[in-house]
């Protein structure tokens, strides 16, 4: 039977306080006229950006959790993970990609590991190996540069070549996912921040470049891959999706920037929600 939209299912963890994860996903794919089903892998207080936060890890329930939708026998469109509570819940979701996984549906991870070049508090080496574990059984794969280079096993630097940037995303790809999208790629001149994506089997490199703005929100991958994911689904092209993620993220720090409040509360994205019910008008995206 055919499903009247599309869904989602969505492996990230819930923080009560904090525009990240499911509190992100689920407004954004839902405005985009995607289902999402959650599993969540941990529930926090608040992101792990804050000096103080509490955190359930799920480990122990999540495989109860997917026995009862095996049960009902549901079907996803897109399988899409994120942060992940522990290294023992890459087994579970390896298992989970291998259940529900078929030749039509899309297997997107975001491996969340560390932002400018270090960990976050939660990750460890162990995070790191079992993260390159689980890319392989992507079909994309959604890394910051900062996580690109842990999965590389490479030193973080602010000066990359274009020639460098390709030659990574190419080996990323040789881990397994046929498509690989890099953002927060620096600029030399530090003037504009990169996205680049590859396509294994056309063998293409995208780029996207906004103006760098200046400020650190926590929850703006969330928020990219999200619209990545809901575009494609929408049945855009990579560059559209690629170039509608873009554009949304902007707009998201730019409608925030100008308020006085704590950051790490992230960016205001109800401000410009609606937007991404717009059609894409104008597009920067290029082929390098």
């Amino acid at each position: 039977m055919k499903r009247p939209v599309k869904n989602v299912a969505a492996i990230h963890d819930l923080s009560g306080i904090g525009r990240a994860s499911l509190t992100m996903i689920l407004p954004i794919l839902s405005t985009m006229g995607v289902q999402v089903c959650p599993l969540p892998t941990a529930i926090l207080s608040s992101t792990t950006d804050f000096e103080h936060y509490s955190f359930l890890d799920l480990t122990d329930h999540m495989r109860e959790y997917i026995e009862n939708w095996k049960r009902q026998s549901l079907e996803f469109d897109c399988i899409y993970s994120g942060f992940l509570g522990s290294s023992k819940q890459i087994d579970i979701i390896e298992d989970f990609i291998s259940y529900f996984k078929t030749e039509n549906n899309l297997v997107v991870i975001d491996p969340v590991l560390g932002d400018n070049g270090s960990l976050y508090e939660t990750m460890d080496d162990e995070m790191v190996q079992k993260m390159r574990q689980l890319v392989s059984k992507a079909d994309m794969i959604t890394p910051n540069f900062t996580e690109a280079m842990y999965l590389l096993q490479r030193p973080y630097s602010n000066e990359v070549t274009k020639e460098e940037i390709k030659r990574c995303l190419k080996e990323l790809s040789d881990m397994g996912p046929k498509t690989v999208i890099v953002t927060s790629i620096p600029d030399k001149q530090g003037v504009f921040t990169n996205t680049v994506a590859y396509e294994r089997e056309a063998d293409t490199f995208w780029k996207v470049s906004c103006k760098y703005i200046p400020a650190f929100y926590p929850g703006t991958g969330d928020a990219y891959a999200s619209v990545i994911i809901g575009s494609l689904l929408q049945g855009d092209s990579l560059p559209i999706a690629l170039d509608r993620g873009v554009q949304f993220v902007t707009q998201c720090i730019r409608a925030s920037y100008g308020f006085q409040y704590d950051h790490i509360q992230g960016v205001l994205f109800e401000r410009v929600l609606d937007t991404l019910k717009l059609p894409v008008i104008s597009a920067s995206y290029e082929m390098i």
